[in-house]
């Protein structure tokens, strides 16, 4: 028997492969990538034909050596990362790594974690597609140009650590650019006016029509005041009406296609609640495979990475069954593998894959409900849902519109009155959105009794006409699926990074997120505004879309990567010089300085952003400003510390309360003779609450039993930890009730993210106040720490975090290394 070893970048998934291959395999997890550019450099020799580097990512050492050694002792090794531009490089990178082996190298491709996916993916083996890794390449060089020649340009003028990235700022401006829209929206009263009218069959009255006023003589009505609307209502005081036309015809709603990447994110935010980044993560767990109890493990969907809506023939057979089953006939939709989209025609369209659907549709939400946490379920639940609804007959509606002309004089009046009632549920029985919401209501009953030998005529005083008052809005500002959408309409970036991309623009704080809509900070504004005007053509949207062309080109071979790079750095070289001489930006107000007279410009400080004299250093004036909802800037003067009528132990001065970069602080006033701060915690009422080392909680501990709970002092503050330490480890943060008493705030469970590299434990996300990162839950025997790097990214990471391990990674290079000086 043939020793065959499966190489698959997520260890996850390793387990439910080896599963379903049996005696023979043996499969490996390469973990993610083992080799990528250097953090702290470009990586990429310009003048060599844009020659990357390539080195083994820190901490992947071990991997390597494990994956050569089992290649040694195989007859043949078959790559299986996912399939798409990214997993085509890792395993490009791997073929690398193992070419010394001399063992036979094959690609083969996972689309579902089933038995059947896995069996047909080995039976059809192929070479790796190196224009796919070409592709992938030439998005990264791409992204690092920008990202690592770009970002420093913010630090100088602002603060380090600041990013720019080649879609991640155009993702940026889109939302500074709908805030501009917002403010500079004027808003306009206009009134509409509804009639009431009694439909009578003969003497009889069979009904209460609500219509709408449209036209006058042919024309439409404009009402822009009150008084507009007051003077149509004495005008048609003596009006006589007749029903002029009712019009009835039978529509329908289309079943939706299944799920893309793009919709699967969007209707993940706006159904669940949930972030893209948890949209993606928790699609990646159930395509990886779960544990089903006795069937063992297996993946639930298909992979969540495509653009296409087309199906199997397989899939749709099994779809049709289940509905014939549970519905009846009349609710098949004729097995539909290939529905339309919005998305088809486009030239970034990925039709290799097919939708995100379920694996096996008879394992329906229920059924594996108890092996699934919450997310999961509610997710899978989601996409076997639309999977299914996809197969199924359209919704139907008849819908009746009425036409009710009014003559008053000689003027002609046109009301109008339109709705649908279901006649048949189709789909919607299973799955609806939010139009199919709507449209089950009946509306206007007395639609489907009025026709041309109804009379009709208002109803009685004062109830005969309703006059309603209207202000326009202006566009909403985005929310993360929204704004995902607007970027996939527009062909700008990969669905697949849309994740990524909108988790780096508000971690970078240039967007913060209020009631679920995205609003740019003051430092995304200044960010969006200082890289748009110094490269216009770079952070331009349509050239952006156009940058995502040529990557699909590049894929599927029509042009090459070198004249894609060669072309772009054209364009960005020159930008990038003139940048570099001197970055320029217009950050003035509309307001002068009421010391000299001079413009007044927004600048950025080490507490954030503040309103300058440009007459700076002869005119030495700033404050702090905010703004309204509209925009507007207003002066905010500058607090004075508050008093708290606590004293100074050091010094016997007052402790007061400060204003810092990280929040407030209590403080000695005696500063900078006394340096003294001090824990606290501000009650509900806004009272201060002093918090002292050694304070006691009046509680044992949770984990002991045995020990106090007491405050003890560490570098970033007090905290609650057992007396018991260092025989018990319990810590955790205090909050206060309304009379200040101190209680324990207990840690929520961290978010995971992957798994360890040097461990096997689970990394876990913590945060600090440069942002969040990556940690072994290991701790303290592991100690590794990775920077918040999303696998699948667009966005280039510029500022690293250090990890524990002080030696140097020992990569080798694939490429000659750049020189210093480059």
């Amino acid at each position: 028997m043939s020793n065959s070893l499966v190489i698959v970048e997520s260890p996850g998934k390793a387990k439910t492969i080896e599963n379903y291959l049996g005696k023979g395999f043996k499969v490996l997890s390469s973990i993610g990538h083992i080799m990528d550019l250097p953090e702290k450099e470009l990586g990429v020799d310009i003048q060599n034909n844009f020659a990357p580097t390539y080195k083994v990512i820190e901490g992947k050492e071990k991997v390597i050596a494990g994956l050569k050694k089992a290649a040694s002792e195989a007859d043949i090794v078959y790559l299986a990362s996912d399939p798409d531009r990214e997993g085509e490089a890792i395993a490009w990178h791997i073929c690398e790594q193992l070419k010394s082996k001399k063992k036979p190298i094959k690609r083969i491709q996972f689309y579902e974690i089933t038995k059947q996916g896995v069996l047909d993916g080995i039976a059809h083996p192929g070479e790796i597609n190196l224009n796919r890794v070409d592709a992938q390449q030439s998005r990264r060089i791409l992204d690092r140009l920008v990202g690592y020649q770009v970002s420093p340009l913010l630090w100088r003028p602002l603060k380090y650590g600041l990013s720019a990235g080649r879609v991640q700022t155009v993702a940026l401006r889109m939302v500074c650019e709908r805030e501009k829209e917002i403010e500079e929206f004027v808003t306009e009263e206009w009134w509409s006016l509804d009639g009431n009218f009694e439909v009578y069959e003969g003497a009889k009255v069979t009904g209460v029509l609500k219509a709408a006023l449209d036209k006058k003589n042919g024309k439409k009505i404009e009402m822009k005041t009150e008084s507009d609307a007051l003077d149509l209502i004495d005008a048609l005081k003596n009006a006589v009406f007749a029903v002029d036309d009712v019009e009835k015809k039978n529509v329908k709603n289309a079943a939706p296609a299944p799920f893309i990447t793009a919709r699967l994110q969007q209707d993940g935010i706006r159904r669940l609640g949930f972030t893209a980044q948890k949209v993606m993560r928790t699609a990646q767990q159930l395509y990886e495979g779960v544990e089903l109890g006795k069937d063992g493990p297996a993946g639930l969907i298909t992979y969540m990475r495509t653009d296409s809506t087309r199906i199997s023939s397989e899939a749709a057979a099994a779809a049709v069954n289940y509905i014939k089953t549970a519905y009846g006939d009349n609710f098949l939709g004729g097995g539909k593998t290939q529905s339309k989209s919005k998305a088809a025609g486009k030239k970034n369209v990925q039709d290799a894959h097919e939708a995100i659907r379920p694996t096996e549709i008879t394992r329906t939400p229920d059924k594996v409900k108890q092996y699934l946490n919450n997310d999961q379920f509610r997710l899978y639940k989601l996409i076997w849902e639309r999977f299914i609804a996809s197969q199924m007959a359209d919704a139907r509606y008849e819908q009746t519109t009425a036409l009710i002309n009014g003559s008053a004089g000689k003027d002609n009046y046109l009301f109008r009155a339109s709705g649908r009632v279901m006649t048949f549920a189709g789909y919607t029985v299973l799955y609806t959105e939010a139009a199919d919401e709507d449209a089950k209501a009946e509306d206007n009953a007395a639609f489907l009794k009025v026709s041309k030998e109804n009379g009709i005529k208002p109803l009685p005083k004062p109830d005969d006409y309703d006059k309603k008052q209207h202000f326009t809005q202006p566009p909403p500002r985005y929310t993360e699926a929204s704004l995902g959408r607007a970027l996939e309409q527009q062909g700008i970036g990969r669905p697949s990074t849309y994740a990524s991309i909108l988790s780096t623009i508000t971690d970078r704080q240039y967007v913060e997120i209020l009631e679920k809509r995205m609003h740019p900070t003051e430092l995304g504004r200044i960010v969006a505004k200082l890289l748009v005007q110094n490269f216009p053509r770079i952070f331009d949207m349509k050239f952006t879309a156009l940058m995502e062309e040529e990557l699909d080109k590049i894929e599927s071979g029509d042009t090459k990567w070198l004249k894609t790079l060669n072309d772009f750095y054209k364009d960005f070289s020159g930008e990038l010089q003139t940048a570099t001489k001197k970055l320029s930006v217009d950050l003035r107000i509309d307001e002068k300085c009421p010391e000299c007279g001079k413009d007044l410009t927004i600048k950025y400080g080490k507490k954030g952003t503040f309103v300058a004299c440009t007459g700076y250093p002869d005119c030495g004036f700033t404050t702090d400003f905010k703004r309204d909802q509209n925009g507007r800037l207003s002066f905010v003067a500058r607090s004075e510390p508050e008093s708290t009528g606590y004293t100074c132990e050091k010094c016997g001065c007052e402790l007061v309360i400060k204003n810092s970069r990280y929040g407030e602080m209590l403080a000695c006033s005696g500063y900078p003779d006394c340096k003294n701060i001090k824990s606290f915690i501000r009650l509900k009422d806004g009272a201060i609450r002093l918090l002292n080392a050694g304070e006691k909680l009046g509680q044992d501990c949770p984990e002991c039993g045995d020990g106090n709970v007491i405050l003890k002092s560490g570098r970033n503050g007090l905290f609650a930890a057992c007396s018991g330490y260092p025989d018990c480890k319990f810590t955790a943060s205090v909050e206060a009730d309304d009379q200040g008493n101190l209680q324990l705030k207990m840690k929520a469970a961290p978010e995971t993210m992957g798994v360890c590299e040097k461990c096997g434990s689970p990394m876990v996300v913590k945060k600090t106040f440069r942002g969040p990162f990556l940690a072994c839950s290991g701790y303290p025997k592991c100690k590794n720490t990775k920077s918040m790097k999303v696998e699948k990214s667009d966005n280039v990471p510029v500022t690293v975090r250090k990890t524990a391990k002080k030696t140097p990674a020992k990569g080798k290079s694939t490429k000659k290394p750049i020189k210093k000086g480059k």
